[in-house]
């Protein structure tokens, strides 16, 4: 499964140049990440609720052309890996067409003394939607 989300440029998310300033992309790949969980009926809220948290353990982005200011951009999410106590995200930033950055996030479900968890077997309903939600492409 692939989730867009589309938004637009905002004037503080430039710098003096008018281009997207380049630490802005990692909070745009936080947005397709929430609204892809989102989706497939995972949320943060009722994740923390149970103990669950999902830090940053690797993050990468490939600039390719640069967003500017009042673009509409349109963040392609998926899930590309599910394995033991991680989940690997990809990002494809999009506007106009043309492919602005290429992103991944990785992360692992800890709990709040962020040991891990392991998902399957504590919130199999969880890993179930996760299973079901990754994408080969």
């Amino acid at each position: 499964m692939i989730k867009e989300t589309k938004f637009r440029v905002r004037y503080e998310e430039t710098d003096q140049m008018g281009i997207v300033y380049h630490s802005n992309y990692f909070i745009w790949f936080d947005i397709g990440r929430t609204e892809f969980l989102r989706e497939i009926g995972v949320y943060y809220r009722e994740l923390e609720e149970i103990g669950v948290l999902l830090p940053v353990i690797d993050v990468g982005c490939k600039y390719l052309q640069p967003a500017k200011y009042d673009d509409e951009i349109c963040i392609k999410t998926k899930l590309t890996k599910v394995r033991g106590v991680r989940v690997v995200l990809n990002y494809e930033v999009r506007c106009n067409g043309n492919t602005l950055a290429l992103g991944h996030t990785e992360h692992a479900f800890v709990d709040k003394k962020l040991r891990p968890i392991n998902l399957k077997k504590q919130f199999p309903n969880i890993w179930d939607k996760l299973i079901k939600s990754v994408s080969l492409e």
